[in-house]
């Protein structure tokens, strides 16, 4: 049996799919199983014991512009999947998105599994339909897609799969060391949600820091998006972390750099404060695990919560509203953890 799972969306979104993938190495284990998803996100499941293979299709659009050498590309590289003759084809979205399907149906495998708000658009070309779940995880929406498989799929308390890149870890080591900070020796405290109401204040940010050290004696390795907030590709919180640069309070190390060594950082780290974002997700897979803010409802939080039985989350209407001794509390549940 040939199965394609195909992922679009963002890096989190591609870690949450990791427990589609051992469920289905699980119960069909002489399957070949390949995933196809961007040249931005395919990195992601590299290494993952339940894929054969892992096709990356390069990005058409950039903002507004339209690179026509990777619409080439692309279509070679669909051509050549297409000749695969699958028998199933996944896509792996939590809900209706009628571009991952239409790039699916392109590929036509004999199968077709995806959420679809109105089947009828696709005619018989989507064989196997099922209405958008209305609740759930992420990741158990995504393990809702297995049901014409024949396999229903309760999620595990457990962390997603995720490999750290080779060099990750060496690049985080070689920067702790020229800040005299020893792995295990600080948590890692970031921003990286775009809405003002799931990131914490300057206020927030600067009292957890002074707590963290005059409590533990650990600094506070604080990182960001790198960039401006209007930034069209990807926004950055330069505005916001600059105040509390500004601040300097006692324990706090900025990290302002890229994306590698930010997840080298997070593995060699006590434990990680995230509001809701990829970075979050990334902190969930990583030894110390994550403390995960949610500034939205709680139906939102219950979606994409951190996966893992060790991770923790707290939710309020914003996370400016979370009271520190809630957050510390938290924070100390995880620190009392034994992490490799």
């Amino acid at each position: 049996m040939k199965i394609l799972v195909l992922k679009r969306d963002k890096l989190g979104d591609l870690l949450l799919t990791s427990p589609l993938f051992a469920n289905l190495r699980q119960a069909f284990p002489e399957a070949r199983i390949e995933l196809l998803a961007s040249e931005y996100n395919a990195w992601v499941a590299k290494g993952n014991p339940n894929l054969d293979a892992i096709h990356a299709y390069p990005r058409v659009r950039t903002g507004r512009s339209v690179a026509l050498r990777a619409v080439g590309r692309q279509i070679i590289q669909f051509t050549k999947l297409r000749g695969n003759s699958y028998d199933w084809i996944i896509v792996a979205q939590g809900e209706d998105s009628p571009r991952a399907i239409e790039r699916a149906l392109w590929l036509r495998g004999q199968r077709m599994i995806a959420y679809a708000n109105d089947s009828s658009r696709y005619g018989r070309r989507l064989t196997d339909p099922l209405p958008p779940p209305e609740t759930g995880h992420e990741a158990q929406r995504l393990l809702g897609l297995l049901t014409p498989l024949g396999i229903t799929a309760v999620l595990k308390d457990e962390p997603p799969f995720f490999q750290l890149p080779e060099g990750a870890r060496h690049e985080a080591r070689s920067w702790l060391g020229s800040q005299g900070i020893g792995a295990a020796h600080y948590i890692v405290m970031g921003l990286g949600a775009r809405r003002a109401r799931k990131q914490p204040t300057t206020e927030q940010l600067v009292r957890w820091v002074e707590h963290i050290y005059a409590t533990y004696g650990l600094q506070s390795v604080f990182m960001w998006t790198p960039g401006a907030s209007n930034n069209p590709l990807y926004p950055g919180d330069d505005a916001i972390a600059d105040p509390v640069l500004q601040a300097s309070p006692k324990g706090l190390v900025p990290f302002r750099g890229p994306l590698l060594p930010a997840l080298g950082l997070i593995w060699d780290a006590r434990t990680s404060i995230f509001p809701d974002s990829g970075l979050m997700h990334f902190a969930s897979a990583s030894p110390g695990r994550v403390l995960g803010l949610f500034g939205d409802t709680k139906e939102f939080a219950k979606k994409w919560a951190p996966l893992g039985a060790d991770s923790r989350h707290l939710i309020a209407t914003r996370v400016s509203e979370l009271d520190d001794a809630v957050v510390f509390d938290a924070l100390a549940l995880l620190l009392k953890r034994k992490t490799d």
